[in-house]
This record gives C-alpha cells, structure tokens and sequence, in this order.
C-alpha cells in the first residue's frame, strides 16, 4: 500500500513538473494574445469616473473567468474526442488575428473622419450612468470572449500530443494567467493617474520629487496605453504569422532562410490584408445598399 502511494506521488510530481515545463512554452506562444487582451482592457476600462473604474474592472474580470468556465470545457472535449478540431479552430483564430492587426494598422494610415458625438445633458442621472457601464461591460465581455479562445486554443495547441490531465493542467493555469494576471496589471495602468494625483497632493512643496513622479505618472498613463496598442497590433500579426507557419505546409516552408521573426511578421502582415480587402469591399457595398 505504502508503495502505491508513493508511486501515485511520483506521478502527481512528474505531472506538474510537465505542467510546469509546458505551461512556459504555453506562455511564450500566447504572450502576444496577452498583450493585446492587456491593452484592450485597459482602453475599455479607462474613462469611467475615479471611484467606478475597480468596480467597472471587477464586473468584466467575473465575466472573463465565466468565459473561461465556457471555454475550457469545449476546448478538452474537443482535443479528446476530435483532436483535429483544435487545429482548424487554431487557423481560424490566425487568420481572425491577422485581421485585426491589419484592420489597425489600415486605420492608423488612412484618415477617417470624425464620427458625430451626440452632446451629453449637464445633468445625467445615476440610472443613465450605470446604463452606460453595463453597455461598456457587455461589450469588453464580449472581446474578451473572443481573445480568450484564441488564447485557449493556442495553448492548447502547444499540448495538443500531451495527455489529457496535461492539457487540462497548462490550459487552465494559462487561462487563469489571462485573467487574473491580466486584470491585475489592468487595475494598476488605470490607476496610475489617481496614484500620481495622490503623489502631486501629498505635500504643498511645489517641484517636489513626489510632484515630479506624480506629474510623471499621469502623463504617462495614456502613453502606456498607446504603446500597448503598437505592441498588440506587432503581437496579433506575428502570432498569427506562427500560427500559419507551423500548421500549414505552404507557409513552413515559405522564405525558409530568413529570419523567423521576419518571416512570421510578413506571412502575418499579408493573410491580413487578403483578408482585409474582400472585409472593406462589404463594408462598403453595405453602406451603399
């Protein structure tokens, strides 16, 4: 009996330590995910009212790890029973990613204009406000739907020829990575005006350190969610670029001496925009009708 039991802790350890092992290339392949979840739930949770920006945040953090609860499940049954699923899932996802990261960089270079804003009343009421924040929070629910089963099945794809009790176990802690950890750097981007404010009001010293590292921070808040939005958009198109890369023969072997990074970025860059076009082409089509 003892050595049953020992034998079953020598598996419980060799399983974490594969879980551990494979948990970091899981990380690496869905860092650009990340990234991109990061900035796009840090734009979507700025702009609220000091005192509602945690609450707001909380509301979409729950909604994330039920979206995660939805996800995961599907993802398992899949790679159990239809392992084949994951990889067509995971070349849908790519070529969605490569999209995305096309879309923002046509809209950076070409000028749209302006869209009319309707003019707030000087007098909203509570009900109106709080309408608006659900608003705001089903719609960040949503994106965070749709990047957390990219990010899923990518990481799924790193274990896809591991065990069962592997997959579930790299899965989840990468899951549970973009939520929690995702969030928890979330709160503290957009709370960096509110801790330099607090900093700037700290003392009546005027051109003080805390002053200048106060000052500093809330300079520096929308420039750090700017530049999250340069580094998604990067990340969206090599990660799709990977994706393609390594699942379809065509592109493995596309530009086999250039450097992989290069040659992610370009496969990327060019199945976005091929799917970009025939998108505006719609757009435009619908618009007209």
């Amino acid at each position: 009996m003892a050595s049953g039991l020992f034998a079953l802790l020598d598996d419980i350890a060799t399983l974490m330590d594969d879980v551990a092992v494979m948990s970091k290339v899981a990380a690496k392949k869905t860092a650009g995910i990340l990234g991109d979840d990061l900035a796009v739930n840090a734009e979507k949770a700025s702009g609220f009212v000091s005192d509602r920006e945690l609450p707001v945040l909380w509301a979409i953090m729950k909604g994330s790890l039920l979206n995660k609860v939805i996800i995961l499940p599907i993802a398992f049954l899949l790679s159990a029973f239809y392992p084949p699923a994951i990889i067509a899932i995971l070349i849908l996802g790519g070529l969605y990613l490569a999209y995305e990261g096309a879309e923002k960089i046509y809209e950076y270079l070409v000028p749209h204009p302006k869209e009319a804003h309707i003019k707030l009343e000087t007098e909203i009421t509570e009900e109106q406000i709080l309408a608006l924040e659900k608003q705001k929070i089903k719609s960040a629910i949503t994106t965070d739907f749709i990047l957390s089963v990219e990010i899923v099945i990518i990481a799924m794809s790193t274990v896809v020829d591991k065990s069962l009790s592997t997959q579930i176990g790299v899965v989840s802690v990468i899951a549970l990575i973009a939520t929690v950890g995702v969030y928890g750097i979330v709160g503290l981007i957009v709370r960096m005006d509110e801790f330099g404010m607090r900093l700037i009001n700290l003392n009546e010293a005027k051109d003080s350190f805390s002053d200048k590292v106060g000052k500093f921070l809330v300079g520096a808040l929308p420039w750090v969610i700017r530049l999250l939005g340069v580094v998604g958009t990067l990340a969206l198109l090599l990660v799709s670029g990977g994706i393609f890369a390594h699942n379809i023969d065509f592109f493995h072997h596309l530009l086999e001496s250039w450097p992989a990074i290069v040659k992610e970025f370009l496969i990327g860059l060019v199945v976005g925009i091929l799917v970009l076009i025939p998108v505006l082409i719609f757009k435009k089509l619908r618009k007209k009708a």
